[in-house]
């Protein structure tokens, strides 16, 4: 079981910025592909971006596309999320998620991804 700690989120307002962290605990994570998927109140669970084991193929929601960046520092087993120009509908929790790096799954739909954060809420007002 892979267990991820998540911090970064908070309340900011339309136009600003937030960075994301999650990291394992315990395990490396370079033995992992990571993402970001969202959840918005009374909405099903979204993509954000992903990172590949390698840091070599990046993804990310069109909705997110030029403002948010995925990274990931495997000297510092952590993986980050760069939150630009952030829109009110951003609102959401926030959830980092990993799998295996040999699981050739889809990025995008949640029920390929086995480990979970909490999450971390994040609030842009207008």
């Amino acid at each position: 079981q892979v267990q991820l700690v998540e911090s970064g989120g908070g309340s900011v307002q339309a136009g600003g910025s937030l960075r994301l962290s999650c990291a394992p605990s315990g395990r490396t994570v370079s033995s992992y592909n990571m993402g970001w998927f969202r959840q918005a109140p009374g909405k099903e669970r979204e993509f954000v971006a992903a990172v590949s084991w390698t840091g070599g193929r990046i993804y990310y929601a069109d909705s997110v596309k030029g403002r948010f960046t995925i990274s990931r520092d495997n000297a510092k087993n952590t993986i980050y999320l760069q939150m630009n120009s952030l829109k009110p509908e951003d609102t959401a929790s926030y959830y980092c998620t990993a799998r295996d790096y040999s699981y050739s799954g889809n990025y995008y739909s949640p029920e390929e991804w086995p480990y979970w954060g909490q999450g971390t809420q994040v609030t842009v007002s207008s």
